[in-house]
């Protein structure tokens, strides 16, 4: 028999706030943490067609990191940290009394450790190999953000880190639910880093046209579904869970914030950048986890959509959508958190787990703001603007990426049975 997994914890790290219940907060009530980007960190953007983001401005790991060690540690992997320390503290749970075989991190990142990568870069070019910091590899390999979480409450059990692009926070939970489904583990940290809001990162993007060039305009710069969308604005942060096998987390009496349902994943098999245009991949994906969850389309009350504000993506989207629940396309809930946070990349499916889950507590429906003009093509619920009440019991959450990787994870409240 399959075992149930239910999520006890829950941190994040962002640029609307760097504690989940103040993060939620502002998300409710509409707030962008889109803005021009500082010039402490990256310095002299004036020839940059995109001078936006949503930075974490004036960050610091103090308190989750020894003032010694902050060198040998990635701007993701700080993040990490910090998120995946919250969550254990929110859980409740003291490693020292757990079978630490059992336990494990699977994280996601599209990226890793782009940060490093430039500044080492440039002082190769302008020092020498010989100043290349000894950090340099351990800093920027993907899997620092999950080894440095094991390492700091000596975890033995399954670890590892899923690079899917945009979809890698989303398969990574996908797969911590089914290790400890299928009994190899007992407790997992799980969801995402990001971190390539860089010199780098942003010229690259905006390179291939993806971005928002709304300069002006930070804060309508993401507008998910909207007529006049014209890319996404490149954010950074994490999104991390503790998810923990049913029975576990009621014998040490923990809070439940939900229970997780169904997980599915599937590839376009189409293109390197652009989506399905008819969404046929994330559908797939929908659907499977709808089946894995034993439910029906219209058990389902709410999607935080994956909805990045490109003028293909959230249409093939919305084709999906409609493809997989029918008639229910047009009585779900649906909203972008996107449009206030901007997209973490392989960080987004963390954080938007956890609002799927708030939403369920609170039983509210955050907005998808900027939402002025809807493209005749979207023509969902996408919550426009404000937060609304309703009650939630079923939701999911999508995770699409480069490479035609596409995620969906169906969670709800803890189920009687």
């Amino acid at each position: 028999m399959k075992r149930r997994v239910v999520v006890t914890g829950l941190g994040a790290v962002t640029a609307l706030g760097c504690k989940v219940e103040e993060l939620w907060t502002r998300i409710c009530n509409g707030e962008s943490g889109v803005s021009p980007l500082s010039s402490e960190r990256l310095d002299d953007l004036a020839g940059y067609k995109v001078r936006i983001g949503g930075e974490i401005c004036g960050w610091t790991p103090e308190g989750y990191i020894p003032t010694k060690d902050v060198k040998r540690f990635d701007r993701f992997v700080q993040f990490s940290q910090a998120a995946g320390i919250d969550a254990v503290r929110d859980s409740g749970l003291d490693f020292a009394k757990e079978d630490r075989w059992r336990c494990g991190v699977i994280l996601g990142s599209g990226i890793g450790g782009l940060e490093s990568i430039e500044i080492q870069h440039r002082r190769l070019l302008d020092r020498g190999p010989d100043k290349v910091s000894p950090f340099t590899i351990p800093k920027l390999i993907g899997n620092a953000a999950s080894a440095h979480l094991a390492i700091e409450y000596g975890l033995r059990g399954p670890n590892q880190v899923v690079v899917t692009a945009c979809a890698s926070a989303t398969n990574a939970m996908g797969d911590a639910y089914k290790l400890i489904r299928d009994d190899e583990a007992d407790i997992l940290i799980t969801g995402g880093s990001e971190a390539a809001l860089t010199h780098i990162g942003l010229s690259a993007f905006a390179a291939m046209r993806a971005l928002s060039e709304r300069n002006d305009d930070p804060k309508h710069a993401s507008r998910p579904f909207d007529r006049d969308r014209d890319g996404f604005v490149l954010s950074e942060g994490a999104g991390l869970l503790v998810f923990e096998e049913l029975e576990h987390a009621k014998a040490r009496g923990a809070r439940i914030y939900g229970e997780i349902y169904g997980y599915g994943c599937s590839c376009d098999g189409g293109d390197i950048v652009a989506p399905d245009k008819d969404g046929v991949g994330a559908a797939r994906a929908m659907t499977l986890a709808l089946h894995d969850a034993r439910i029906n389309p219209t058990d389902l009350d709410y999607i935080n959509a994956h909805g990045t504000s490109t003028p293909l993506g959230d249409a093939a989207e919305t084709i999906a959508v409609k493809n997989v629940l029918k008639d229910h396309a047009y009585k779900v809930s649906v909203s972008s958190t996107k449009s206030q946070l901007g997209h973490l990349l392989g960080a987004s499916g963390g954080v938007e787990l956890i609002f799927c889950l708030l939403a369920i507590r609170d039983r509210v429906i955050p907005p998808t703001v900027n939402l002025e003009n809807p493209d005749p093509v979207c023509d969902l619920d996408y919550t426009p603007n404000q937060a609304k009440p309703r009650s939630v019991s079923i939701a999911m959450s999508n995770s699409f990426g480069f490479g035609g990787h596409n995620g969906s994870l169906v969670i709800g409240k803890l189920r009687n049975e």
